[in-house]
């Protein structure tokens, strides 16, 4: 098992920016990957970005590609998701989840651990 607790949330204004942290406790030997979800009111849960734990991988979603940054620290077993020029668009609730399945990294159904979620607001 691990337990996840996002951070970081908030309302900000169109142009701004905010960092979101995921802090990860339990069995966090058995990462290999993490992401960051969002979900919108009424919309499904989609991809922000994702990143090996362990080696250079980075992955990001079309919408959030030169906006968004993902980084983790092993040390803290914490992940980050650094958002720039945010957008209303990118209002929603955010998720950090550990991915435990080797399908397609995109998809929720890979992801077994879930953070309860912090809610960003983008005013325009």
């Amino acid at each position: 098992q691990v337990q996840l607790v996002e951070s970081g949330g908030g309302i900000m204004q169109a142009g701004g920016s905010l960092r979101l942290s995921c802090a990860a406790s339990g069995r966090t030997f058995s990462i290999y990957f993490m992401g960051w979800f969002r979900q919108a009111p009424g919309k499904d849960r989609e991809f922000v970005a994702g990143i090996r734990w362990s080696g250079v991988g980075a992955y990001y979603a079309d919408s959030v590609n030169g906006r968004f940054t993902i980084s983790r620290d092993n040390t803290k077993n914490t992940m980050y998701l650094q958002m720039n020029t945010l957008k209303s668009e990118d209002t929603g609730v955010y998720y950090c989840a550990v991915k435990t399945a080797s399908v397609n990294y995109k998809s929720p159904a890979s992801y077994a651990y879930w953070g309860p979620g912090t809610q960003v607001t983008v005013s325009s």
